[in-house]
């Protein structure tokens, strides 16, 4: 098998055809209850995008540097399991040069200290990402000034983000267009929205994408995750 099969064949390709999941300067959501899979979903995004040539800044907030570094490892190692990929030495020795994870205490975690620290690779030219992918991204505490913040710094640089957030069970408020709190009040500032639903009586993850203003997919769109694996399904 060549990389450009893995490429071909990703279950992704359900949400673009094209390749691209999303443009320069857009901000995308996924969210889901604690546990249920938005790390194995930035994960894949960020895998996709390495195998196609992508440069990945990858902030985990609350999350140690080495578990992240796990994540990927197992979902790589889980997409080319039982295929004969040629040059996979040398396939996973370029994916690491492209991708940076970057950690963050929740705590201590803020938008002005992410655009300062963003800036610091690039003017520094220690690494320049084609993608963010911030994952524990917490909307409670964010105001739409500094969500629209994120979207000024991203169009600026030319590169687009995707946000995980969590989602409460006992909270039921939701916007217009169906986004969970505490994302509710921010849904206007995301291109792309994305949730992921337990389906226990079809032992299956149910990934909805809800709303798509970025042509990343088609809103209405369902592909399910292996709820042992957290890897998409064809």
């Amino acid at each position: 098998m060549q990389k450009q099969d893995l490429i071909n064949n990703n279950p992704l390709r359900a949400l673009s055809p094209a390749g691209e999941l999303q443009g320069a300067g857009r901000v995308s959501l996924v969210m889901a209850r604690a546990g249920v899979g938005k790390t194995a979903i930035l994960v894949q995004i960020a895998l996709d995008k390495m195998l196609r040539g992508k440069n990945i800044l990858h902030v985990s907030i609350g999350q140690s540097l080495d578990k992240t570094k796990v994540w990927y490892d197992d979902i790589f190692n889980s997409i080319v399991e039982g295929k004969k990929l040629e040059n996979m030495v040398s396939i996973r020795e370029d994916m690491i040069r492209r991708r940076m994870i970057m950690t963050f205490n929740a705590e201590i975690f803020s938008v002005p200290k992410l655009e300062e620290r963003l800036r610091d690779l690039v003017d520094q030219n220690i690494f320049r990402p084609d993608c963010l992918l911030v994952d524990g991204f917490d909307c409670a505490k964010t105001s739409p000034e500094e969500l629209s913040a994120i979207r000024d710094l991203m169009a600026s640089m030319e590169m687009n983000v995707w946000i995980s957030a969590r989602s409460h069970r006992d909270d039921d408020r939701v916007s217009d267009s169906g986004v969970p709190a505490p994302c509710h009040e921010l849904d206007s500032l995301f291109d792309t929205v994305i949730l992921l639903e337990p389906k226990p009586e079809e032992k299956s993850i149910a990934l909805n994408v809800i709303k798509d203003t970025a042509g990343s997919g088609e809103p209405g769109k369902i592909l399910n995750l292996d709820p042992a694996t957290l890897m998409l399904k064809a």
